[in-house]
């Protein structure tokens, strides 16, 4: 079995397959079409995956161009649209075999939850309920109960998210202070034109480089009041997530605590080994910002966003 990952997403993840069931994959860029027909005509590929857009850059893939080359070669195509939601995004209609969604981002919506879920044909679906039903991973009563609840607001949050990241992209390309924005409403965006075509609205989610170092973007961070500092987004509270100052406020913790604490709180020997070079290798730059915007008044988060950066 061949299957294509653009980039190194769900990186832990793919290791643990590959150790368990020796899966072959090949890694290529979301956007260079040339290598996925290259690779096409090559091997013998039978599943395609990735997101769209994709973490943390939010590069966006041709959906519909994609599943045509694939389902030429009998590949499957399996797109993970946590970042467009199902709102702004409709990868089936766009000829995908089967999408994905983390439940616990946009959809449960309320930062309360941890579920995902699994969109496709009966056959497909049918397919992979059976080998669930061996595997295990079955939701919880009260986990359910939860994502029916944020279900129900999923329009009105995605659309205060979608309004909200724009305006605030558009601020944000324009300060002295930002080096650089990624968000596919922006025109500056590499696929933008795509993203317009496939998605009704950009989602809650915009990148941004500070301009400075690693110190610089540690006091940008600690500047804020309105956004927690953790590895999540789509939810009602706003989220500011740099791995860097994660792993510095990580290893500080650790000065505080005992080994068997660092342990409880899943902090290991291959997190305080993450050197500068594997950081730029998967384009973790220290002075990457990835901003989940959530449902706060937009005037209140802008002004916290630009009195952070004037910190700096």
């Amino acid at each position: 079995m061949l299957i294509f990952i653009p980039y190194f997403h769900y990186n832990s993840c793919w290791y643990s397959l590959y150790a368990l069931i020796k899966l072959q994959a090949t890694v290529i860029d979301p956007a260079d079409v040339d290598g996925l027909k290259a690779a096409l005509d090559e091997n013998n590929v039978t599943l395609f995956f990735t997101e769209s857009p994709t973490n943390p850059f939010l590069r966006c893939v041709d959906i519909k161009l994609v599943s045509e080359l694939c389902h030429k070669k009998g590949a499957l195509v399996i797109i993970d649209g946590t970042f467009a939601s199902p709102l702004n995004q409709k990868a089936l209609a766009l000829g995908a075999d089967l999408v994905v969604h983390s439940l616990t981002k946009f959809i449960g919506g309320h930062n309360d939850v941890l579920g995902g879920c699994i969109s496709g044909s009966q056959k497909l679906v049918s397919a992979v309920r059976n080998m669930h039903h061996v595997l295990g991973g079955t939701l919880n009563a009260n986990a359910a109960y939860l994502i029916i609840r944020g279900m129900k607001t999923l329009h009105l949050r995605v659309q205060q998210q979608n309004t909200t990241a724009l305006r605030m992209a558009e601020i944000l390309e324009g300060h002295p202070r930002v080096k650089r924005v990624y968000y596919p409403g922006l025109p500056s965006h590499p696929e933008h034109e795509l993203a317009k075509r496939q998605m009704t609205g950009f989602g809650g989610v915009v990148s941004f480089e500070v301009d400075g170092d690693l110190m610089t973007t540690v006091k940008f961070v600690d500047s804020l009041k309105i956004p927690y500092i953790a590895p999540s987004f789509g939810g009602c509270e706003s989220i500011m997530d740099n791995k860097v100052v994660l792993l510095v406020k990580i290893l500080t913790l650790m000065h505080k605590t005992t080994s068997r604490s660092a342990q409880l709180w899943g902090i290991s020997q291959p997190v305080r080994d993450l050197s500068p070079a594997d950081r730029l290798k998967y384009g973790i730059k220290d002075n990457l910002v990835r901003f989940s915007f959530g449902v706060e008044d937009f005037g209140d988060l802008k002004a916290d966003i630009l009195q952070a950066l004037d910190a700096i």
